[in-house]
């Protein structure tokens, strides 16, 4: 059975994603796992918000944690700049996490995350 892959990027509204790289101090786990879902429930009121994985490697008491916030478009993650959500979420991580996050903006390929979420609503 081939595997069905959107591709998304033909459209002129390309899906993009914010990408973060972060550490989480030893015993902060927790702590990181109740401020990602406070912020989950913010971005869900952001306009173009599609939703985030968190992805994890290394020691699990104190994990390099990779975030994949899921955007409509560019244009909705820089709104998260002027709105001062961005800001919010990066004071709220210095809490659980060592340093400042590296965060980059890409542009979302494919992806078969989205084609098996819109079989589900069908």
């Amino acid at each position: 059975m081939p595997l069905n892959v959107v591709d998304l990027s033909t459209t002129e509204d390309a899906m993009h994603a914010r990408v973060w790289q972060l550490h989480i101090r030893p015993g902060k786990v927790q702590d990181f796992q109740n401020i990602l879902s406070s912020l989950v429930d913010l971005a869900h009121r952001q306009v173009g918000y599609r939703g985030v994985l968190a992805l994890a490697s290394g020691n699990s008491e104190s994990p390099d944690v990779t975030l994949v916030a899921l955007w409509d478009s560019l244009e909705a993650i820089h709104a998260t700049e002027n709105n001062l959500f961005l800001t919010q979420a990066i004071a709220r991580f210095l809490v659980c996490c060592e340093g400042l996050p590296q965060i980059t903006e890409q542009e979302l390929l494919a992806s078969d995350l989205i084609a098996t979420s819109a079989r589900a609503k069908a």
